[in-house]
């Protein structure tokens, strides 16, 4: 008993010393114009940080701006994210960056550092058209003064970042005057108005001193990106084509016997469409293995035992589940289960992409048994070697009528058995199980088309 009562104790005092030791301080870069790869990175990175039960995340921040709209996409997702989070302005947090950072809970500053000027301008960095302009101005004043009222900033500075003709005004101090856009260096920012700074909570002139700064004690993980964030904008937004691409390879594959190219190209297209969404920050890796695991009792159930149906069944679920599961913006804190509203989109684009398989498969049952093409993979798949290649050589030449018995399954194709050696054949329909009798209706060279009789 008193083992018992010793081993208990010490579990309580570990768990509490585990409980006392400060969750890992993430610090990610934004040392680059804010583009979609880069929104990529900051929500692969805030999402790991969450798994890891990190204390606070922490943007590096130095960038001159970049596109709106991905500024708006990673505004969001540090909105989502249950760890708390930092931006500590290293050098410039301008136009798209000093959105960014309004969506963070504290603002520290190098004390050269500059932060503001977020007006929305066109591609070129040309002014916007009156009409439009005010359009953009007002939809982003009105996201920027959410994020800032959320994470209690002075909503009146982020309407100021963005829009010239509003006025900072603190009491009967008039802080910033209309007719220019707001721009602060870190003074001004940190600079207190009845005992609260105007936005920086501090100056501190290293990323180590602005830890200190903030009291947070973990352990530093540095975040890198990966360099293959902007590939992954490409995978995901051609998500549909690699489905398809794999969809119908497996296909192929499946109509054939053996291993070639289509089961090859099918793979890939699955890797490329797994990969893409992982490294995008959408998927992490247990739902690669979950496609792995449904293929797996697929082609058991295709290979090893037929007919069994369950387990190609409970593995075809699996891998749609995988799929579907691959594009839904799943955060950690989330529930398992997503919501009607994460699901639409994914479902909308599988929707699509099946009804694009059964068109082309439909197509591809139709008019491939018919082209050169597929008549040399089922040749290439059904003559192994060189001295299957004799023995087929040697068999009589056949002709229409003549009467074998399907010596494999033909899915379409496989082989059969008719005076001599096997021979490479083809069903003029679907699936014919081995051991079944056939009769010849079309030769066409090494071209053996056969049908069902009995």
């Amino acid at each position: 008993m008193k083992l018992i009562f010793g081993i208990l104790f010490s579990m309580l005092v570990e768990a509490g010393a585990s409980a006392a030791v400060p969750g890992p301080v993430y610090v990610a870069p934004l040392k680059s114009e804010v583009s979609p790869a880069q929104f990529f990175f900051i929500r692969r990175a805030l999402k790991e940080a969450e798994r890891a039960g990190a204390s606070a995340f922490v943007l590096e921040m130095e960038t001159p701006g970049g596109q709106v709209a991905a500024a708006l996409d990673e505004m969001d997702a540090l909105l989502k994210t249950k760890v708390p989070t930092y931006t500590y302005v290293n050098a410039r947090a301008l136009s798209a960056g000093a959105l960014i950072a309004m969506a963070t809970q504290k603002i520290y500053m190098a004390p050269t550092a500059v932060i503001g000027a977020a007006a929305p301008v066109d591609s070129s960095g040309e002014d916007l058209s009156k009409t439009m302009k005010q359009k953009s101005v007002s939809a982003i004043s009105a996201m920027a003064r959410a994020a800032a009222q959320r994470n209690k900033h002075n909503a009146d500075v982020a309407d100021a970042f963005i829009d010239d003709s509003k006025e900072v005004k603190i009491g009967e101090t008039v802080v910033h005057k209309a007719g220019s856009l707001l721009t602060l260096s870190a003074e001004e920012a940190a600079r207190s108005y009845d005992g609260k700074p105007l936005l920086a909570a501090g100056v501190a002139g290293s990323l180590e001193e602005m830890l200190t700064m903030a009291s947070l004690k973990g352990r530093v993980v540095r975040m890198e990106p990966t360099g293959f964030e902007r590939i992954a904008f490409w995978i995901t937004a051609l998500a549909p084509i690699f489905l398809l691409g794999g969809i119908i390879g497996g296909y192929i594959e499946y109509k054939i016997p053996g291993f070639g190219l289509p089961g090859l190209v099918a793979l890939i297209c699955f890797a490329l469409f797994f990969l893409g969404h992982y490294v995008a920050g959408l998927a992490g890796w247990e739902v690669s293995v979950c496609f792995a695991i449904g293929l797996a009792l697929v082609l058991g159930e295709w290979i090893i035992h037929p007919g069994t149906i369950l387990p190609g069944l409970v593995g075809a679920l699996l891998m749609l589940g995988a799929l579907v599961y691959a594009m839904i913006d799943h955060w950690p804190s989330d529930p398992i289960w997503p919501s009607g509203e994460q699901l639409l989109a994914p479902m909308l684009r599988l929707a699509v992409t099946f009804l694009l398989s059964i068109i082309a498969i439909a197509l591809l049952a139709r008019y491939l048994p018919r082209t050169s093409l597929y008549g040399n993979l089922v040749l290439q798949a059904s003559v192994p070697s060189a001295n299957m290649v004799a023995r087929d050589i040697g068999v009589a030449p056949l002709a229409v009528g003549d009467r074998g018995q399907a010596h494999t399954d033909l899915r379409p194709s496989g082989k059969a058995t008719f005076t001599a050696a096997p021979v490479a054949v083809v069903s003029n329909g679907g699936f014919i199980e081995g051991g079944t009798s056939v009769r010849v209706v079309k030769v066409e060279g090494a071209h053996v088309v056969v049908e069902a009789v009995g």
